[in-house]
């Protein structure tokens, strides 16, 4: 996989779990990253946001695209 960069802060576990799904169907490489940390029990998610979506630079448009479709249907 080429560099990744950080695409978009994701909110939830749910929706963690449903783009990694969305993305593999589509063969798109990505990482997803919890920002959860046992140390601090998960301080840093209520101030950042559930996790992060890495990707590399060319997807960026794709995933923001399913990202947003995926927000309009919940």
């Amino acid at each position: 996989m080429s560099r990744t960069v950080m695409i978009l802060t994701l909110n939830n576990a749910n929706e963690a779990h449903i783009m990694d799904e969305i993305l593999k169907e589509r063969d798109i490489p990505h990482i997803i990253r919890s920002f959860h940390d046992s140390a601090y029990d998960g301080l840093f998610q209520l101030q950042s946001g559930w996790g992060q979506l890495d990707a590399p630079k060319e997807y960026k448009e794709e995933i923001l695209k399913i990202y947003e479709s995926l927000s309009e249907n919940v």
